[in-house]
């Protein structure tokens, strides 16, 4: 459906210091969009029974992470802006046009009129304000480590009346604009601003966005109603005015096989995290794997640097040949899924493949024997009387980390390091890292912007490496995020990726892609530009 002219709205200059991303979003296998051509034009109304792989793990936006809570938490919450997943430009969203200063250390937003959030409060100025001081001072980076991270330098928002609001930073901000458009800067009400960290992830807060929480039970469903009288949508959006469907149940169904079966059953309309070995189960009942990768960081070990046989670099540097990432792809995730080839993903504006990342078992034999790193009898190999074994916090937040790291276990055991699967829960596994209780930790981060290896590796990100200055790295850190000009921006960013590599502070492995599982009905389930689920154009045919 196309857009009207209305809501097309108007950007100002400050848009070319967006971040255009690197490559379009395409499938890489199914498809990126569940559209079927003879299914008819849209239908309203109906419920959409989605399997998540996980629980979420707060209903706040500001607080999420996981894939499978964003999937929830964005519905309910507009941003400032809005990311074209196609072409990585910011679009209007609740600001229907913005401009910045020179140097990227003030953004004014200009916001729409008639924006109300479900408590049937309106959205003013005066909200941007109230939410974003609160992620700074209320929440903070214990709470919103996201959101914190982009608000680095935030030193307030001026109303300048109710519909114009300017944002200020003590420094150049130049990945701002981006993160205006997440859902962990999305905007709630000023009663929902004003509940605690704990009470925002019971559910029982209000945005402006085309869904609202109808239930919220922790750690077993989430049921989403739409929102009445929604007419404020992203220009990313393919049409206007509310969403499709009047409801979306979300289920917490841990085991692959009962998600698939339950799909395939017509029990669920569409799931997450549909291995390789699920796809044909799903497309003989008709239904289809939707895929596209992440941009952002893929997964990978990120080692602290203070303890353990990993406070060598050495050792970190010869982790990266020893790792077969191909092997990892074609044994357990499939053609939907790609190696990683530098410290940012393929998708991530200014990615650069960095020849250091290949498979060349040699090459790190060759390296610890010269550091002095001897096999022992076990074939482990052993200096100074301590053993090269390390632990690897993780969690099963991606249904495929197990049996990754199960493989790299023998991939290192094949040049003389013991990697210790040390598995956790979700919660358990951001509490120490938090707390940096580990040798080394396993994850991925997803953000279509190259910033994320400033709000990663920074000292003042956050540094789960628990290093010290890095005095070449650390100075581009900051000079990208001063940098508004695109192209240099993006060389800026190229160093960075180098540098992250050559101290040892990111072992890559896999990029991450989402798989997502849809029954026939399911119509125009589409991925947002941070590869995440997008439901407002969503519709169910054939009931």
């Amino acid at each position: 459906m196309p857009l009207s002219s209305s809501h097309r709205g108007r950007i100002a200059a400050g848009i070319g210091a967006a971040a255009v991303l690197a490559t379009a979003l395409t499938a890489c296998g199914g498809g990126s969009s569940s559209s079927s051509a003879d299914a008819g034009p849209p239908q309203p109304g109906g419920t959409l029974r989605y399997g998540l792989s996980q629980a979420p793990t707060c209903a706040d936006p500001a607080q999420s992470g996981t894939n499978q809570t964003i999937y929830v938490a964005r519905q309910v919450v507009d941003s400032l802006t809005d990311q074209d997943p196609e072409t990585g430009d910011l679009k209007p969203w609740l600001a229907e046009s913005w401009d910045t200063d020179a140097d990227a250390s003030s953004f004014t937003f200009h916001l729409k009129e008639g924006v109300t959030f479900s408590d049937g409060t309106p959205f003013t100025a005066e909200s941007v304000k109230k939410n974003l001081d609160a992620i700074v001072n209320t929440l903070t980076g214990a709470k919103a480590a996201l959101g914190a991270s982009y608000l680095t330098g935030y030193t307030g928002t001026t109303v300048i009346d109710p519909q114009t609001a300017q944002v200020d930073f003590a420094a150049p901000n130049a990945q701002f604009l981006q993160a205006s458009s997440t859902p962990q800067l999305g905007i709630l009400s000023d009663a929902s601003v004003a509940k605690s960290a704990e009470e925002r992830c019971t559910g029982n807060i209000s945005g402006t966005g085309p869904f609202t929480y109808a239930d919220y039970q922790q750690d077993k469903s989430v049921t989403l109603a739409k929102r009445a009288g929604y007419n404020w949508g992203s220009d990313v959006f393919a049409h206007d005015g509310e969403a499709y469907l009047d409801t979306i149940e979300f289920t917490v169904v841990p085991e692959s096989g009962v998600r698939t079966g339950s799909l395939s059953s017509g029990q669920l309309d569409a799931i997450s995290d549909a291995l390789p070995q699920d796809a044909p189960q799903i497309e003989g009942a008709g239904g289809q794997v939707l895929t596209t990768s992440n941009p952002g960081t893929p997964f990978g070990f990120q080692p602290n640097v203070t303890r353990g046989p990993l406070v060598d670099p050495v050792v970190r540097s010869a982790l990266v040949p020893a790792i077969n990432r191909q092997e990892l792809v074609d044994t357990v995730l499939g053609p939907n899924f790609k190696p990683a080839t530098s410290t940012l993903a393929s998708r991530t504006p200014g990615y650069v493949a960095l020849p250091g990342v290949t498979y060349d078992p040699e090459k790190a034999k060759s390296i610890l024997d010269q550091a002095g790193w001897v096999p022992g009898a076990d074939g482990i190999r052993e200096k100074g009387g301590q053993k090269l074994a390390f632990p690897v916090l993780f969690s099963s937040v991606f249904a495929g980390n197990q049996a990754i790291l199960e493989l790299v276990q023998q991939q290192l055991r094949a040049v003389g390091v013991d990697l210790q699967l040390d598995l956790v829960s979700t919660p358990e596994a951001t509490a120490r890292q938090n707390s940096k209780d580990f040798d080394a930790t396993y994850y991925n981060s997803t953000r279509a912007d190259g910033d994320i290896l400033r709000t990663q590796f920074g000292l003042e990100g956050r540094n789960l490496n628990s290093r010290g200055p890095i005095p070449a790295l650390d100075d581009v850190l900051a000079k990208q995020l001063a940098t508004t000009d695109p192209a240099a921006r993006s060389a800026l960013v190229a160093d960075a990726q180098q540098q992250v590599l050559d101290n040892g502070l990111w072992i890559p492995t896999v990029e991450l892609s989402q798989a997502i599982g849809a029954g026939p009905n399911v119509q125009d389930l589409k991925f947002e530009a941070s590869a995440r689920l997008q439901f407002f154009d969503t519709w169910i045919s054939g009931r």
